[in-house]
């Protein structure tokens, strides 16, 4: 009776949580393809991943440093994580995650994350074939963070990122910071969980690239056509994304588990959505099948549904290992694959 009614609450907070995703209106401007460093959005981990994106209030391994920042404190090992992504286009997308609980003092993290692609042909509009050179771009994100449990429901938890986006011999860097709440309710198995991403200034591009040769006054004889200058470029802002989700255990046994989720995510360059995703766990937990749909209430989206699976065993003695893996369709797109592996002692 308890799981029953359980279940009629985590229902009952499903509804809440698509009425907060849904637009005040339908009409509005796009802001798509406004922001830098979007590859901070790209989904890390094949278990989140699987579970379609719900998991700002499960949060409970080293990917919590992208998802929620203070679901760390539900880390209980020393936990390394490293997935990858074929990523569209060719991409290559990587994140590694290192969680140090503290005890009383709290849990500490530190992730890289980086997106890697390979050499390109320079071409021009004189040599539209290449030029026989290449040159290359990509991005990377290092974070270090902390969480701490307020209470023995509540936990809070945030992250300072160095950003850095590149192409050829032009960068830009700034900063950013993630915060996260994680509350367990007093309903069994049911949390609530929020988080805001990428909260931080402008980026905008500088670097040798940028220097070309102008003449001041094309219509005045005699001065030098050749000044040294620099172009200016626009600033963007950072993908901000506000998260908050519910999840429950709807099965509990010793052997067992499944785990329902539910997000919604309001980003500042895109228009609301919901997640949905699923867990479950058997043969005494060491088998995971996984399923999620994602980007819900976005028309324009090609993400849609997604499966995964994993293993966990403990090897020897207080050494446990656990691989992943998730297969996400992108519709019109090529389907991406993630692999991932995690130590935990």
């Amino acid at each position: 009776m308890k799981q029953s009614n359980g279940f009629a609450q985590f229902l009952t907070a499903v509804l809440l949580v698509g009425m907060l995703s849904t637009p005040a209106n339908g009409q509005g401007l796009s802001k798509v393809g406004t922001t830098a460093a979007k590859f901070l959005t790209i989904p890390v981990g094949p278990r989140a991943t699987a579970l379609g994106g719900a998991f700002v209030a499960i949060a409970n391994d080293a990917t919590a440093m992208y998802w929620n920042p203070s679901g760390l404190t539900r880390v209980n090992y020393l936990e390394f994580t490293a997935s990858h992504s074929f990523w569209l286009a060719d991409i290559q997308y990587d994140y590694l995650g290192l969680v140090l609980p503290m005890g009383a003092a709290g849990t500490a993290g530190f992730s890289v994350t980086a997106m890697t692609m390979g050499q390109m042909d320079i071409t021009t509009e004189e040599e539209p074939e290449g030029t026989g050179g290449t040159f290359s771009a990509g991005s990377f994100a290092i974070g270090v963070s902390y969480a701490r449990d307020l209470t023995d429901f509540f936990s809070i938890g945030g992250s300072v990122k160095y950003i850095n986006e590149s192409i050829w011999n032009s960068s830009a860097t700034g900063l950013a910071v993630d915060l996260g709440t994680l509350f367990q309710t007093p309903i069994r198995g049911v949390r609530f969980g929020a988080s805001i991403s990428n909260f931080g200034g402008k980026l905008q591009m500088s670097g040798p690239d940028l220097l070309v040769q102008k003449d001041i006054d094309e219509q005045k004889y005699g001065n030098n056509p050749a000044i040294s200058a620099l172009l200016s470029t626009d600033q963007f802002d950072l993908p901000l994304i506000l998260r908050i989700g519910i999840a429950a255990d709807i099965i509990n046994t010793e052997g067992s588990q499944l785990t329902l989720a539910v997000d919604a995510s309001h980003p500042n360059d895109n228009v609301q959505s919901v997640s949905l995703g699923g867990e479950f766990a058997f043969l005494e937990r060491t088998l995971f099948l996984r399923g999620g749909l994602r980007n819900l209430g976005n028309p324009e989206s090609e993400e849609r549904w997604v499966v995964g699976a994993g293993l966990e065993r403990e090897v020897v003695s207080g050494l446990r290992l656990a691989f992943d893996y998730a297969y996400q369709s992108f519709g019109r797109l090529q389907s991406v694959h993630k692999l991932g592996v995690a130590i935990r002692i």
